[in-house]
Formats: C-alpha cells, sequence, structure tokens
C-alpha cells in the first residue's frame, strides 16, 4: 500500500479547512426518532467521503439489513447503545465501539435501548447521501405509506439493497 497520487501541487499549502462547531443545530430531522448533522458531505470533499453524525432518539429505529454496491460504511458510537449488526449477528456498541462494513457488506443499525444515542456515519467515497436522507425525512412528514416496489424504487437511486 502506497500513497495515492498528489492531488494538490502547488509549492505551498493554502488556508481551505472547513470548521463546524460542536453546537450548530442538525442539517435535518426525520420524524422524531434522528436527527442528522452533515459534517462533511462528498460535495465537499471532492468526493473523497461523507460524515455524518446521527443522533437517536430512545426509540427503536434504523434501517432494516441492506448493503451497498459502491459505498463503504463505517460507524462509531459516540454516546449511548447503538444495535449495529454486520451481517452475522447484532451487538450492542457503546461509546468508542468501531464497525467498518466494505461495500456489498451486508449490515443495519437500530436504536434499541431505552436512552438516546449518537453516532458517527462514514461513506467513502463521498456518495451523496444527503439526498436519501432527505427523502426518509419527506416521506416521514408526509405520512406517506410507500408500497414494497417504491422501497426497491428508492434505495436503488441511492445504492441500498435491502436484504430479506
Amino acid at each position: 500500500m502506497s500513497y495515492p497520487p498528489p492531488r494538490y501541487l502547488k509549492e505551498h499549502g493554502i488556508a481551505s479547512a472547513t470548521f463546524r462547531p460542536a453546537d450548530a443545530p442538525p442539517d435535518l430531522t426525520i420524524g422524531v426518532k434522528s436527527r442528522v448533522g452533515h459534517l462533511a458531505t462528498g460535495a465537499s470533499t471532492d468526493g473523497q467521503f461523507g460524515l455524518y453524525r446521527w443522533d437517536m432518539a430512545a426509540i427503536p429505529n434504523g434501517p432494516g439489513a441492506h448493503f451497498h454496491r459502491t459505498i463503504s460504511e463505517s460507524f462509531f458510537v459516540l454516546e449511548g447503545t447503538v444495535s449495529l449488526y454486520d451481517g452475522d449477528r447484532w451487538r450492542d456498541a457503546t461509546p468508542g465501539d468501531f464497525l467498518y462494513v466494505p461495500p456489498g457488506g451486508v449490515h443495519a443499525f437500530s436504536n434499541n435501548s431505552d436512552a438516546p444515542a449518537s453516532m458517527l456515519v462514514l461513506f467513502t467515497p463521498g456518495a451523496p447521501r444527503e439526498a436519501y436522507f432527505q427523502e426518509l425525512a419527506d416521506i416521514v412528514a408526509s405520512g406517506r405509506r410507500l408500497t414494497e416496489d417504491e422501497w426497491t424504487e428508492l434505495y436503488a437511486r441511492h445504492d441500498q439493497y435491502a436484504v430479506p
């Protein structure tokens, strides 16, 4: 393994960092169950990665088992207990626990505890996951019920494939 080819070729570095304070409001609320902070989107990292803070209420929530064809996904628990499915079994993950899922890896998450929980979710490369999260929020806000075919189509547009 070696370093990738240089992407920045100028002789001197520049001030180009982005800062987000801890008290920034969430970028998206999905019903009463989840608040999402877009810490670094694929657009803001030139497609390198997407990093999101996922704050969950003390209500079982999260996607069913699924996989992605084009992106990896990683989870790092910040607070509380998050149930993480690694394709083989569910694990109760606590602060500091980490799960990496390569493309094709079956996974899921949920807050099954009786307390709020928070985690970082990292996608590589930086796919436009914000659109998927927004669609979920819109569906929840409208109270709309999708058919199985509509869910399948929505998931396919966002590189998410449900596992029965």
